[in-house]
């Protein structure tokens, strides 16, 4: 089953539960990959679907900080239930410890020293966590503690 077909499943379940935010999140969802499969003019592979999911769960938390900053709760929480539904298929995030650890493997690796050095290690380790569900912003802060900019 492929992403596209599970994403239609779980719409029509989300109809049949009278679920309204799951409902809408599902179809926000299928109407990206469908326009990016479109962009594309190709059927979208798993791997394609996961950065696009990820990439809509990044704009979900920005527009947390965004909103809590100016007050809006009630969208920002909407935005978090947003977020849920999202991650559900996806793979389970990393935790801090994991990416630490491939943070500190990649500078050792790398011989980076300082912070002028920053661009490439930060380029290692997102190509060492591609394909799993990690905050870009956690990555860059633990890379500036490693580094000591």
């Amino acid at each position: 089953m492929t992403f596209l077909e599970r994403i239609n499943e779980d719409i029509k379940t989300a109809m049949k539960g009278r679920e309204a935010e799951k409902l809408s999140t599902l179809r926000m969802v299928k109407t990206a990959l469908k326009n990016r499969e479109i962009e594309k003019m190709a059927p979208l592979t798993d791997e394609e679907s996961m950065k696009i999911l990820q990439s809509l769960v990044k704009q979900r938390r920005d527009s947390i900080e965004q909103y809590t900053s100016a007050g809006r709760i009630e969208l920002a929480d909407k935005e978090a239930a947003e977020i849920i539904v999202i991650e559900a298929y996806l793979p389970a995030a990393l935790d801090e410890s994991a990416i630490a650890r491939i943070v500190e493997e990649t500078i050792a690796e790398t011989g980076a020293s300082s912070a002028k050095e920053m661009g490439n290690v930060m380029k290692a380790v997102m190509a060492k966590l591609a394909g799993q569900t990690v905050d870009g912003k956690l990555v860059n802060q633990l890379v500036r503690s490693k580094l000591g900019a």
